[in-house]
């Protein structure tokens, strides 16, 4: 017997495929609002930045860096939920393995703020210091 070419748990193809997928996305995007106060924040952050990055009088590819620093720190965000999610939903006791995956997400969105502070600090300073 040969064995299957794809996951038996594949689910729709073609446009329903991207409609199944787009409707999953927003419920990603509504439960990290709903259940994670750092997704909360970091929207609120780049609410506030993204219009500034529209409005400052700086070069397309500034404001290209300027606003894709909080947009990244966002995904960075959903990625360390998602790991989060998974880790406490395998076990919610204390595990090395699972302190590691929960340190490198957090330290992955730390990295991601620096970025977003070098990225606006860097050009702002050279634009008005």
């Amino acid at each position: 017997m040969t064995p299957p070419t794809e996951s038996p748990f594949k689910g729709k193809t073609g446009l329903r495929r991207l409609i199944n997928a787009l409707g999953y996305s927003l419920d990603g995007l509504r439960a990290a609002f709903r259940h994670e106060a750092a997704f909360r924040q970091l929207s609120l952050l780049a609410a506030l930045l993204l219009p500034l990055a529209l409005w400052l009088p700086v070069t397309p590819v500034e404001r290209a860096l300027m606003m894709a620093a909080p947009l990244a720190t966002l995904i960075i965000e959903l990625l360390n939920s998602a790991i989060e999610a998974a880790v406490d939903h395998t076990s919610l006791d204390r595990h090395p393995l699972a302190k590691r995956a929960k340190d490198m997400g957090s330290a992955a969105q730390l990295l991601g703020l620096v970025n977003l502070a070098v990225v606006w600090g860097g050009i702002l300073y050279g634009h008005w210091a």
